[in-house]
């Protein structure tokens, strides 16, 4: 099958390459798919596209019309995709339900320690002969409360990472079955507010989740609580997450999306600067880690992307409808 893969960077095609053995006719793309981008989808019979491309109403219509059998998201989520123009344009869309919770599971644990520890900035001062202590005061793990909003399996993951820092887990999850664990509580939205030293994400990003975490959310929140979000930008509201931050509500954040991350993340602008003023001032925190949407980073993660990427390609061309991991439109 010919397939056109956007965004793809250097380890696209070095898995991709490998797993595909030449089955595939594979053309990579550097730049993401778009309105402005989708005249290079002609030609190819399925296209291969990631979590920042644009697929909107119009770049469906015009894979339609260019007869575009199949479009292959090499990520879970799909929030980018207009669904009903897909249904609509009878455009069938697969994706890649997981890969490896272990590895966002992993960063967002990570993340926790970097900000409690002040791991980043001992680093920076040990880079200046700077070993002083002040400023660099973090807390014992053990026995605090980590509220987990969606507990599915990265959640779940991240779940068992907590309880072996011994922590208690306040879980938000209306499919999640309360396990015979006395460390574990489930409950509703409020009570991960409420009751949690740390609160971490790990939702989809759909309508009723847009912004969940916002100006009424963060009030219920305790006194400088850990926000972490290792799922999509758009469950937290920024602008809302900075003024806590600068009231000291939220005592720390870290982040491995954002909002409007689409135009920055997985590129290289370290010879410019950043127009997204928003961004800019999350960077100037001495609280707050960001990493460029890197959480599922890993070599397993990349090699499980893209088999089951090429598998549902395959069991497409083959007919093998009930073997492919389509998107419900």
């Amino acid at each position: 099958m010919k397939i056109g893969l956007f965004s793809s960077k250097k380890y696209d095609k070095v898995v991709f390459h490998q797993i595909n053995s030449g089955q595939h006719e594979i053309t990579y793309h550097p730049v993401r798919l778009n309105k402005d981008t989708v005249k290079l989808a002609s030609g190819f019979e399925a296209i291969c596209c990631f979590v920042n491309d644009e697929i909107d109403a119009s770049v469906i219509a015009s894979l339609s019309n260019m007869n575009v059998k199949l479009l292959a998201l090499r990520c879970a989520g799909f929030n980018n995709v207009d669904l009903p123009a897909a249904k609509a344009n009878n455009l069938p869309i697969c994706r890649v339900p997981e890969y490896s919770p272990h590895a966002v599971a992993e960063h967002t644990c990570a993340l926790i320690l970097d900000l409690n520890r002040n791991i980043h900035r001992a680093h920076n001062r040990i880079r200046e002969n700077d070993y002083s202590l002040d400023g660099l005061l973090g807390f014992d793990l053990h026995g605090k409360t980590v509220g987990v909003i969606g507990a599915g399996k990265i959640g779940r993951a991240f779940i068992k990472i907590m309880l072996g820092f011994g922590c208690n887990i306040q879980v938000c999850d209306p499919d999640y079955a309360q396990p015979d664990n006395p460390k574990i509580k489930k409950g509703d939205l409020d009570d991960v507010l409420q009751n949690s030293n740390i609160i971490s994400l790990h939702c989809p990003l759909v309508p009723s989740t847009h912004h969940m975490i916002n100006q009424a959310a963060i009030d219920k929140m305790k006194p400088g609580v850990m926000l972490i979000n290792t799922s999509r930008g758009g469950l937290v509201d920024t602008s809302a997450v900075i003024r806590a931050l600068k009231n000291k509500k939220i005592g720390h954040l870290g982040l491995d999306v954002y909002e409007e991350e689409s135009e920055m993340f997985f590129e290289d602008f370290s010879d410019t600067f950043i127009q997204d003023d928003v961004f800019a001032r999350l960077q100037t925190f001495p609280n707050v880690t960001i990493t460029g949407h890197q959480a599922f980073f890993t070599k397993e993660a990349l090699e499980k992307i893209a088999r089951t990427t090429l598998t549902n390609i395959e069991h497409f061309q083959r007919g093998e409808f009930d073997k492919v991991h389509f998107v419900s439109t």
